[in-house]
C-alpha cells in the first residue's frame, strides 16, 4: 500500500519500494495531471545517490511520457533542491524527485512537488492516493525511456549551472572571497558536493570533502546529520584547522553544522544563528515560521525586532505556506531544514551552508562567537531529544494513552497550556516546552523539549519515555 507521509512517500526497498509501485504512483499522478488539463505545463523529474533511485526516475518517467506529458529529466543525481529549482523555474504544476531523503540506506521513495516547486500537502497526496485503487491491473501505460528520448517526449536536462548561479545571486561572494575561510564538507555519500563545493570553490575558499562516493549503505551509517552521525567531520574539522564543517542528508535538503571547536551546532541553533545574522547584521526584514518541535528562541529574536514568529505543524509543506502568507524571511525546522526568502519554497542545505559561510566572513565573527553573542542576549536554553521505536501492535496503546486518555506525566513546572494540534506539546510556563509526536516518515515516536538546563530537557524525555513504557 502507497501512503505518502509529512516528506513524501518512503518504503522499504523491495517491500512496498517496487517497479509496480513507483509505475502506481506515477499514472495517479498522470491521471490528475491530465484530468486537471495541466499535463502541457511539463514535468521535471530528478532522483539521489540512492540504491535504484536512477531506475526508478525512469520508470517513473516512462509512464508519465506514455500519459502524453513532457518530461525534463535530470540525467545524473543531483539535491533535491535543484528538481525544486528547476520545477519553479519552468512552472511545472508537478515535478517529483526519487529519493528516501535522510531515511536507512533499504529504504527509497518519491517526493511530490506542485506549483512553485515546493512539497505537495496533504489534499495533493491524498488525492494521488485516491486514484490508485481506480487504476487496474494492467491499465498502467508506459513508454520504453530510449524511445521516449527519441520522440522528444523525454527531454535530458542538466540545471546544476543555473541553480549554483541562482544561489550565487543571492550571496555577498566578494565578502566570502575576501575572508579565505577554509570549509570541510562530509556529504555522507549523498549529492551535495558537486553544487555545495561549486559555491564556495568560487567564493575561493579553500574546500575538502570526505564521505563522497558511491556507496549505497551510506558507509553503515543514516544519512541524516546529526551530532552522532558527524563525529568524522567533528575530529576533522578541529584537527586540519577549519572554519566550518558542513554535514548534509542523503538528498541534501538538511544541514549539520560543526563549528571552529568541533562542536556540532543543533538544527534549532543554525536557524537562530541565520535568521539573527539576516535581521541583525544584514538588516532585513521579515517574520520566522518555524515547526512545533523548534526553537522558541526565534520568537524573542522576532520579537526583540518588531517581528513575528510563526508556529506551523510538522512538514515543510506548512513552512512554506506560512512563509509565503506572510512574505516570511525564513523559515525552518528543528530536522535540520530550511529556506529563505528569494530563493525556492523547500529546504536546500546547499544555500543554507553557503549562507552561513557569508555569515562567517560579513560578520568577522567564528559561528561559536557568534552564538554566544545571541545566547548572552535571548537567554540560555538546551534541547534535548528522543526517537523510540516500537512494534507495529504497541502504536495503538500509545496513541490511545497520548490522544484518547490524554493523561501527561507529572511534570515538576507548572503548565501553561497543552496543544494537540500536530502530536502532544506541553508549554511550561517557564517558557520551556515538551512534544511527543508520531514520526511522519518512520515507525517512530519523537520527544523533545527545550528548557533552560541541559539536565532538566533530557529529564523530562526521559520521563515522557517512561510514562509510555518506551
Amino acid at each position: 500500500m502507497v501512503k505518502f507521509g509529512t516528506g513524501g512517500w518512503r518504503a522499504i526497498i523491495g517491500d512496498e519500494f517496487t517497479k509496480d509501485n513507483v509505475c502506481l504512483v506515477a499514472q495517479s499522478v498522470a491521471n490528475i495531471m491530465n484530468n486537471e488539463n495541466v499535463q502541457d505545463k511539463g514535468f521535471v523529474v530528478g532522483y539521489d545517490r540512492r540504491f535504484l533511485s536512477d531506475k526508478a526516475s525512469k520508470w517513473f518517467a516512462e509512464v508519465l511520457a506514455a500519459n502524453g506529458i513532457k518530461v525534463s529529466f535530470i540525467d545524473r543525481f543531483v539535491p533535491t533542491p535543484i528538481v525544486m529549482y528547476k520545477a519553479k523555474e519552468m512552472g511545472c504544476i508537478y515535478s517529483a524527485c526519487i529519493t528516501a531523503s535522510h531515511n536507512p540506506h533499504d529504504y527509497n521513495g518519491i517526493k511530490v512537488f506542485i506549483e512553485g516547486g515546493r512539497d505537495a500537502d496533504e489534499l495533493i497526496t491524498q488525492k494521488i492516493e485516491q486514484q490508485m485503487p481506480e487504476i487496474k491491473a494492467g491499465s498502467i501505460k508506459a513508454l520504453d525511456f530510449d524511445k521516449a528520448v527519441e520522440a522528444g517526449k523525454i527531454v535530458i536536462i542538466n540545471p546544476m549551472n543555473d541553480f549554483v548561479d541562482s544561489v550565487l545571486a543571492l550571496l555577498d561572494v566578494e565578502a566570502i572571497k575576501q575572508a579565505s575561510l577554509r570549509v570541510l564538507i562530509d556529504p555522507m555519500f549523498g549529492v551535495a558536493k558537486n553544487a555545495l563545493q561549486t559555491v564556495l570553490i568560487t567564493g575561493r575558499c579553500d574546500v575538502d570533502v570526505i564521505n563522497d562516493g558511491e556507496n549505497p549503505c551510506f558507509g553503515g551509517l543514516m544519512p541524516s546529520p546529526s551530532a552522532a552521525t558527524l563525529y568524522q567531520l567533528k575530529h576533522l574539522v578541529v584537527h586540519g584547522g577549519y572554519d566550518v564543517g558542513i554535514g548534509t542528508d542523503g538528498d541534501a535538503d538538511r544541514i549539520g553544522i560543526i563549528d571552529e571547536k568541533g562542536n556540532f551546532v543543533h538544527p534549532n541553533e543554525i536557524l537562530i544563528l541565520l535568521y539573527y545574522y539576516l535581521i541583525k547584521y544584514k538588516k532585513q526584514k521579515g517574520s520566522i515560521v518555524r515547526n512545533i518541535a523548534t526553537t522558541h528562541i526565534l520568537d524573542k529574536i522576532a520579537a526583540d525586532h518588531g517581528e513575528k514568529s510563526f508556529e506551523v505543524p510538522v512538514g515543510f509543506k506548512h513552512i512554506s505556506s506560512q512563509m509565503e502568507a506572510d512574505d516570511s524571511l525564513i523559515g525552518g525546522e528543528s530536522s535540520g531544514g530550511l529556506t529563505i526568502r528569494g530563493h525556492i519554497k523547500g529546504k536546500d542545505s546547499v544555500f543554507a551552508a553557503s549562507l552561513l559561510v557569508e555569515m562567517i566572513a560579513v560578520s568577522g565573527k567564528k559561528i561559536s562567537e557568534l552564538l554566544t553573542e545571541i545566547y548572552e542576549k535571548y537567554g540560555y536554553t538546551y534541547t534535548a531529544e528522543g526517537d523510540c521505536t516500537f512494534k507495529a501492535e504497541e502504536k495503538a496503546v500509545i496513541y490511545h494513552k497520548i490522544y484518547v486518555e490524554k493523561s501527561l506525566p507529572e511534570f515538576e513546572y507548572e503548565i501553561d497550556k497543552v496543544s494537540y494540534a500536530d502530536g502532544l506539546k506541553v508549554y511550561f510556563k517557564n517558557g520551556g516546552w515538551m512534544i511527543a509526536r508520531f514520526s511522519g516518515t518512520e515507525p517512530l515516536l519523537r520527544i523533545f523539549s527545550e528548557m533552560e538546563n541541559q539536565t532538566i530537557a533530557e529529564g523530562i524525555v526521559v520521563q515522557m519515555k517512561q510514562f509510555l513504557a518506551l
